[in-house]
């Protein structure tokens, strides 16, 4: 019975990796930093997570004000989002597929910690969100997701990227 049940939540685990990011916890002071420094996140912004994991980065948004909407694929990461972050009335975290599901029409900026192989997915995504919201949005990475030449600015290992939208006949 213990194997079965070990293998159901190996296989479970593994099919979410596939589809996302490992979990891997950020450091809030980093990410607090990087909403001052590289874009100044404010009571004017609605910050989405794609991936939020615990909902840090959704917590430091909401200390800046912002209302911060996380989206997260793994229902353990989901419940543990939730649950820390239950007091915070801007925040809101739902179980979803980031590559399945719209942004909110209020979205000014979007955090990504993501995998190299997301690179595409990633670019089609806010490309296409811009272009339906018709405005720009901005992009925060951590790591050197789409490029360091391509970044609007950098701080640390953080990259602040905008997406216009694109013009169609």
């Amino acid at each position: 019975m213990a194997f079965w049940l070990v293998a159901v939540l190996v296989v479970f685990f593994g099919l979410i990796i596939l589809r996302g990011a490992p979990y891997v916890p950020s450091r809030s002071a980093y990410i607090a930093k990087a909403f001052t420094d590289l874009y100044l996140l404010s009571d004017r912004d609605v910050l989405v997570d794609l991936g939020s994991g615990d909902g840090i980065v959704l917590r430091e948004a909401a200390k800046k004000g912002a209302r911060a909407v996380g989206f997260e694929l793994n229902p353990v990461l989901y419940m543990t989002a939730r649950l820390l972050s239950r007091r915070q009335p801007l925040v809101n975290v739902y179980l979803t597929d980031i590559w399945l599901t719209p942004l909110p029409g209020e979205t000014t900026v979007v955090y990504f910690f993501g995998v190299e192989r997301d690179k595409q997915k990633l670019i089609n995504k806010m490309q296409s969100e811009a272009n339906r919201l018709s405005r720009n949005l901005k992009l925060i990475c951590y790591g050197d997701m789409l490029g360091e030449a391509d970044a609007e600015r950098s701080d640390g290992a953080y990259l602040l990227y905008d997406f216009a939208p694109l013009q169609s006949d």
